[in-house]
């Protein structure tokens, strides 16, 4: 019993030995990861200071853009717009490259960063286990056989004593953990919210590229219709104009004889901040046409929604959760001077959304989106004086999408058509 009790005794301090030496462990376990980390850190830096000049280069890009596209609507500086938006899409992709650099150093580090917690909780633990079944043993020997032992009354003592200090030592290393724990958790989210950066990231670049080829096919096209003169651009632009002008006119006089139910109880009234924005940067160029009364419903000859500025390439944001009801090109059918690539969402709330003139298209029929997923990239498809993106809002009792069989340039292309009382202006739904 004797040797049974000093040797428990003798585990008890070897313990506490360990104890006072974690911390060692800790820093020594640090310096193993130290290097690769700041390795890490310098790289994420690096990428950074890499983006702020990519960010810098696009602006620039864009403002000669928008420079350009206000010298007047020429075939030169048409084609000049064309190449500028090439070369800040190219831009881009550099940029969306070296982001996804970044995040895939960033995945790395808190991996690192991760597995060093684990391993500190794993020691944490292991250690609190064998400290509690040690103190189990001390407390399971009663005072008697402790006097019995034939100690003295100080050893005794002294013996009590390690057993509360291993007991406010396993105190400790228990909130230590429960530290830790609470931070491997927050590094978790990090790490998900990092991979899910990566994919929107994969998916942006491959939209990008999409955008470069649409931009590329754009120029190709307009030099095979106009062989590079300016007199046959015009002519061009103006054939456009009459066709444009004629199939606004025959889909007015078209929506007008629709006679839809439209319940105004059945979607939410005016108010600011319903929808979210479509882009990150907003500026307005066109607002809804005029207004027949409090509503602000769609009247014939007026423009049934809002154009926002856009250069080509830019990411296009859902504006409330919905469901996509369909999708379009207009520009396969030559003569339909409309939306060209478009998409629509019907929202939970009983009002619907159009998104026109993209250049890529980045979700598909049936997939249900969450406010400010993706919806692909604002584009100069259909008929438009520039790179812009157009988003109409109906009641969606008073919309469907169908083939338009009655047009005489858009003769069975699909389209949403609505009735005139279902147009709702836009700019009473985002916000202020």
């Amino acid at each position: 019993m004797k040797y049974a009790f000093k040797h428990t005794i003798s585990i008890s301090l070897f313990l506490l030995l360990l104890f006072l030496n974690f911390s060692l462990f800790y820093k020594v376990l640090g310096q193993t990861t130290s290097t690769s980390t700041d390795d890490l850190i310098s790289k994420i830096e690096e990428r950074n200071n890499q983006i702020k000049q990519l960010e810098q280069e696009i602006n620039q890009y864009n403002s000669e853009v928008d420079n350009a596209s206000k010298q007047g609507v020429t075939l030169q500086n048409t084609l000049k717009t064309l190449d500028l938006t090439k070369k800040k899409i190219t831009t881009d992709i550099n940029l969306t490259d070296t982001k996804i650099n970044k995040t895939v150093l960033t995945i790395e580090q808190l991996n690192n960063e991760i597995k060093k917690t684990k391993d500190s909780i794993d020691v944490d633990r292991e250690a609190i286990i064998n400290a509690i079944q040690d103190t189990r043993i001390l407390e399971d020997m009663n005072i008697i056989q402790i006097i019995l032992s034939n100690k003295n009354i100080s050893d005794i003592w002294n013996e009590i004593d390690s057993i509360k200090e291993i007991q406010n030592v396993i105190r400790d290393r228990s909130k230590e953990l429960a530290i830790l724990k609470a931070e491997m958790e927050t590094k978790q989210i990090a790490l998900t919210g990092q991979k899910k950066s990566l994919v929107n990231l994969k998916q942006d670049l491959n939209g990008k590229k999409q955008a470069v080829l649409s931009t590329t096919q754009e120029k190709a096209t307009l030099l095979a219709q106009t062989k590079n003169k300016e007199e046959t651009f015009k002519q061009l632009v103006k054939t456009k104009e009459e066709q444009k002008a004629q199939f606004e006119k025959e889909l007015y006089e078209y929506e007008s004889q629709l006679n839809l139910t439209v319940d105004i109880n059945k979607y939410p009234a005016p108010l600011n901040g319903i929808l979210s924005w479509p882009l990150d940067s907003i500026f307005i160029t066109q607002k809804f046409g005029k207004t027949v009364d409090a509503k602000k419903l769609y009247v014939s000859g007026s423009h049934n929604g809002v154009d926002f500025r856009a250069s080509v390439g830019t990411r296009v944001k859902n504006v409330l959760d919905g469901v996509v009801v369909g999708t379009g090109n207009t520009d396969l059918y030559p003569g339909c001077y409309s939306f060209g690539k478009w998409l629509m969402v019907k929202h939970d709330n009983g009002l619907s959304t159009i998104y026109g003139h993209l250049s890529v298209i980045s979700a598909s029929v049936g997939q249900r989106l969450s406010t400010g997923d993706l919806i692909g990239y604002s584009g100069n498809t259909g008929y438009t004086t520039g790179p812009h993106l157009h988003i109409s809002v109906y009641a969606t009792q008073g919309v469907r999408i169908e083939r338009y069989v009655n047009s005489i340039g858009c003769k069975q292309a699909t389209l949403p058509l609505a009735d005139i009382k279902a147009y709702l202006d836009p700019l009473a739904y985002f916000p202020n």
